[in-house]
């Protein structure tokens, strides 16, 4: 598949040439900081720019992006380089740039005005606001001139600035609409009658699995994401249903993914997503969101099935965090570009030429084989995204490994593509998850140590006075209070810690977040900023998951485990009111509510596993929990948990006392007889 880009100079050439910088070089997001030279009169969110808005009646430009994002880097070069454009921009609006990664309440809540518009929104995102930020206009990427069926920026500009001298009653009407389309977007997603009687996540699981792409896996034509939340809500239901279309289509896309370009052959990790159907061709910037949720999913699947080649994709997922995302201390970084060198990809493209000026000509002729390099290419200007292409026999498979390092030594010398080296809570509490995953699923003792030092890294680093958390640290600095998704993610991270490690400390440290949760966030339902956060045009909800699940769906899980742990029936409440609130919603769109629809899967199925007795003899109980797949249960040692009150050794030996629905079976002692009794 071939496609078109639009190409952005180097960032590090644009840097050498013009040495003046404006507010953003004192900040420290990295998103920023590649907008600090700029000659727009940029500022960062705050009160500063707002004010001196109002002082001199004008409209405010909100430019939201993140750091790995290619078509901000074009954004960026084409207009906010360009000192005419520039000129326009800083005579006439007052300019905020936005890291979504830091404010993804900002994100948000400007990304609906795209949305009410019809647009699908996107970043680099475009919104006009009035000086107390209420918005009037808004869009994704502009090019600088009129093309692609786009009016130009520097045509949108002139237009906003004359509107607003000469036609500002039209602008304030339309403010009126966004505002009312702001309350009319929650309204219809609260309420309503939810289905009764029925299976509503088997339901869904069902139709994912009959949606799913019967060739390639997936859902839906190009551009197609992984969507991790969807295929795990599809696994659970096949563990208590068994019915094969729902491992079939989950192995389908795996398998494809897996072999798809969206997937790094020789470093390992997964791109954003693939702009064609088959995975061949990625979106090349990695995302620690995605590399966290995916190697959760694998190591879930492999769990289920015992396929050996997800273990070597999640294995090598993992290799490449550890290897390239990882902070000295053990936090994650953000993410790494699409762009190396100006151009998008080139870190990861190959010619029949240069396998073999790494190979020589036999072993290269097999290695084009194997990954589809052609003359031709899959990409621009002849240049190939490496597949695979072709099924191996084990022998081949071995050859291809060793082949598959000399390429990576070669591929470590170019120039990498740049990488944004945030810590973000939510995005951390991910990857944790993932390890803890990985770790169960193989016992490889480094995945559960990586997981201990991230989870470390952020109660050490990134833990407020009020014992919250915060959202961001960058370069010594934690900065902006969390969001929901920060403490329901973390709170989940810190249970799978505990339930692989047994360190108690863990559990209790999810246990205050879930306090904090309901204490911060909940107002007859969850809000996705805490009640003292900044007061905005609007304060959102954001039940829907996205890329990754939503911090509402991630917060029930959290409240429904931990209240089979400790008996809390309040966590139970919470959690069963925000299944009443969005049940309908979650009936007509379940690829919005995947999340949520696995959390009510689990409340319906929960499996509670606590053992008793030494924790060293009782490591085969523990080892037999840890490779099967049960993912409506949760573990503990009986002394960690109040539910674990009157659990004894037997006869001298550990035991494992298995309970459903308040009702628990003769406790065991053997691996054997535990697995037996969690599958019956």
């Amino acid at each position: 598949m071939r496609r078109t880009t639009q190409r952005g100079r180097s960032r590090s050439t644009r840097v050498m040439s013009r040495p003046m910088t404006n507010r953003l070089s004192q900040e420290t997001s990295p998103y920023l900081r590649q907008h600090a030279e700029n000659p727009v009169d940029w500022y960062p969110w705050g009160e500063e720019a707002f004010r001196r808005a109002r002082e001199e009646d004008k409209p405010i430009h909100v430019s939201v992006g993140y750091a790995a994002c290619h078509w901000c880097h074009v954004m960026a070069h084409e207009s906010f380089e360009n000192p005419d454009i520039a000129r326009l921009m800083s005579e006439r609006f007052i300019n905020i740039k936005v890291d979504r990664q830091e404010r993804p309440d900002l994100d948000d809540i400007y990304q609906k005005v795209v949305q009410m518009t019809g647009q699908g929104g996107g970043w680099p995102l475009t919104v006009f606001v009035t000086p107390q930020g209420e918005p009037f206009f808004g869009g994704t990427y502009f090019p600088p001139e009129e093309r692609y069926g786009r009016p130009g920026f520097a045509q949108v500009l002139l237009g906003l600035s004359e509107a607003w001298k000469e036609r500002r009653p039209e602008l304030l009407a339309q403010v009126e609409q966004f505002l009312k389309g702001y309350r009319v977007l929650e309204e219809q997603l609260v309420g309503g009658e939810a289905p009764t009687g029925g299976d509503l996540p088997a339901q869904a699981a069902r139709a994912f699995a009959a949606n799913t792409d019967p060739v390639h896996g997936g859902s839906g034509d190009a551009p197609k994401f992984p969507n991790p939340s969807c295929h795990d809500l599809v696994l659970r239901v096949y563990h208590r249903t068994r019915e094969p279309q729902l491992l079939a289509s989950v192995e389908r896309t795996l398998d494809r993914m897996a072999a798809g370009g969206i997937y790094d052959h020789l470093g390992g990790g997964f791109a954003r997503y693939s702009v064609d159907e088959r995975w061949a061709v990625p979106h090349f910037e990695k995302m620690l969101y995605d590399n966290g949720q995916l190697v959760k999913l694998y190591a879930d699947a492999y769990r289920v099935t015992g396929k050996r080649s997800w273990r070597r994709v999640f294995e090598r997922t993992i290799a490449y965090v550890l290897r390239d995302l990882v902070h000295p201390d053990g936090g994650f970084y953000a993410s790494e570009d699409a762009d190396s060198q100006g151009e998008e990809g080139t870190f990861y493209l190959w010619t029949p030429a240069q396998i073999e000026a790494v190979l020589g000509q036999s072993d290269a002729a097999f290695a084009c084989r194997a990954y589809g390099v052609t003359a031709q290419g899959n990409f621009e200007h002849g240049t190939t995204v490496l597949t695979l292409a072709v099924e191996l026999d084990a022998l081949e498979e071995a050859r291809l490994d060793g082949l598959r390092e000399q390429l990576f030594a070669a591929r470590a010398r170019r120039v990498r593509p740049g990488r944004d080296e945030n810590i973000l809570t939510s995005w951390n509490a991910l990857m944790i998850q993932g390890l803890c995953a990985a770790y169960q699923a193989t016992g490889q003792v480094l995945y559960l140590q990586s997981a201990r030092r991230a989870a470390n890294f952020l109660m050490q680093r990134m833990t407020m006075p009020d014992g919250g958390i915060y959202r961001a640290w960058k370069d010594g600095a934690a900065k902006v209070p969390g969001f929901l998704d920060d403490y329901a993610f973390l709170a989940n991270a810190l249970i799978d810690l505990y339930e692989s490690g047994f360190d108690r400390p863990y559990l209790e440290r999810a246990q205050r977040l879930a306090d904090l949760i309901l204490d911060k966030f909940w107002d007859d339902g969850f809000y996705f900023t805490p009640k003292e956060s900044e007061r905005l045009v609007h304060r959102p909800r954001s039940p829907q998951d996205h890329a990754w699940p939503s911090g509402t769906s991630a917060s029930v899980f959290a409240l429904m485990r931990l209240h089979q742990l400790t008996g809390r029936d309040s966590y139970r409440d919470r959690a069963e009111h925000v299944f009443q609130m969005y049940g309908a919603a979650a009936a007509k769109n379940p690829f919005g509510f995947s999340h949520l629809l696995a959390a009510l899967d689990f409340s319906q199925h929960p499996i509670s596993i606590v053992l008793a007795g030494d924790r060293g003899e009782a490591a085969s109980l523990v080892e037999a929990v840890h490779r099967s797949y049960h993912p409506a249960r949760v573990l503990a040692f009986a002394e960690d948990v109040p539910i674990g009150q009157g659990r004894h050794p037997v006869g001298g030996q550990p035991a494992a006392y298995v309970c459903r629905n308040r009702s628990c079976d003769a406790p065991v002692t053997s691996a054997q007889a535990l697995i037996e009794c969690c599958t019956a």
